[in-house]
């Protein structure tokens, strides 16, 4: 998969994720972002994070987070 464009921001009392990929696998997001959250509550350091990015291996990355307040808002498909 290739990611073009993975960012958070706040808004309110809220944190948002938008992920810009040209296909996603299954847990795909899921997974990125519990292991980004493990990152913001220092669970996992950068290092680390570099480390599970490098390795390509699912079993390295964090927990997946529940599926409830993630949504799919838009699909774009190539001319």
């Amino acid at each position: 998969c290739k990611l073009f464009e993975a960012k958070w921001r706040k808004d309110d009392h809220q944190l948002i994720f938008t992920i810009r990929a040209d296909r996603f696998l299954r847990n795909m997001v899921r997974a990125i972002v519990g292991t980004l959250m493990d990152v913001g509550l220092k669970k996992t350091s950068l290092e680390e994070l570099k480390q599970i990015i490098v390795a390509t291996d699912r079993q390295a990355s964090g927990t997946s987070v529940p599926a409830c307040g993630l949504y799919l808002t838009d699909v774009v498909y190539p001319e």
